[in-house]
């Protein structure tokens, strides 16, 4: 909540960050990842501060925060740099729990590039999640 209010109205916890909030990864990120608008200020000490764009469809509200969705969130840390393993556990979770489809997954990874298709699919795989039906 700090970070969030830190950083402004406009921001959202983000990345690593929200992984942590959704319970969806082991991962214990060194820094609280917010993502904000490209005008925000960049000293915050301690934050990590991405500049991505993200729209109405790309926020939800966990436990009153502003939050990027769940698909969102895995398309970023893939995007980030995330290793391979946290990335298909935190997908391995989302579907589980029913927080997210592989559709939406594959959807929401189609315009971050090829490596991000790649390795969500390749994720999606792993779990046993990627139908025949589904496009490459």
């Amino acid at each position: 909540m700090i970070a969030w209010l830190a950083t402004g109205p406009d921001s959202v916890i983000s990345h690593e960050r929200a992984l942590v909030l959704y319970d969806l990864s082991d991962v214990l990120p060194a820094a609280i990842h917010v993502t904000v608008p490209s005008t925000a200020s960049r000293r915050h000490p301690g934050l990590r501060l991405h500049t991505n764009q993200f729209g109405p469809k790309d926020v939800t509200q966990h436990e009153g925060l502003p939050v990027t969705t769940v698909a969102r969130t895995i398309a970023d840390v893939i995007l980030a740099g995330l290793a391979d393993e946290l990335v298909e556990q935190a997908v391995q979770e989302a579907v589980h729990n029913g927080l997210v489809t592989p559709t939406l997954l594959l959807a929401t990874a189609e315009p971050r590039g090829p490596r991000v298709r790649r390795i969500m699919r390749r994720a999606l795989e792993r779990i046993g999640q990627l139908s025949n039906q589904e496009p490459s």
